[in-house]
Formats: C-alpha cells, structure tokens, sequence
C-alpha cells in the first residue's frame, strides 16, 4: 500500500470512528458494550453482539490503518538510515 492510500484510508477511518464508532453522541454504544462483555456478558442477545460489532468495526479499521501507517514510516526511517 502506498502513502498515499494509507493516508486516504485514514481519513476515512476517522470519519467512520467519529461518526459509527461513538454513536450515539452522548454515551456511545461501544462503551456500554464492552463494559458488559468484561462483566462476563450475562444476559447479552444477538443483537446486542451485532450492536458491538457495528460500533467496533471502524475502530477495528483505525487500529489497522495507524498499525499500517507506523510500520510505512518505521521501514522508511530504516531504509534512509541505512543509505547515509
């Protein structure tokens, strides 16, 4: 992937963790969710798991992309460290 498509799909990604991943604005989804799940998720429905996943995809897709971007600049520090 280039760097120029990782910084597209950044920008992306944050837009899809601003606006699915905190829905809803006042106490986002993702957070109850995973506060449940660490409880041991008694009581949680189907539905409750597809709300998870709804909310934790885009930030799923932000962890990858900023894991991607890291490991671009980190080989390109490398690579121009080892030409001078």
């Amino acid at each position: 992937m280039r760097i120029n498509q990782i910084k597209k799909h950044l920008l992306y990604s944050f837009i899809a963790t601003i606006t699915l991943g905190l829905a809803p604005m006042g106490d986002p989804h993702i957070f109850g969710k995973i506060k449940w799940v660490k409880g041991g998720a008694v009581g949680m429905k189907p539905m409750d798991w597809f709300d998870l996943f709804l909310h934790g995809t885009p930030w799923l897709y932000f962890c990858v992309i900023i894991c991607l971007l890291l490991y671009y600049w980190l080989n390109l520090l490398k690579n121009n460290k080892l030409k001078n």
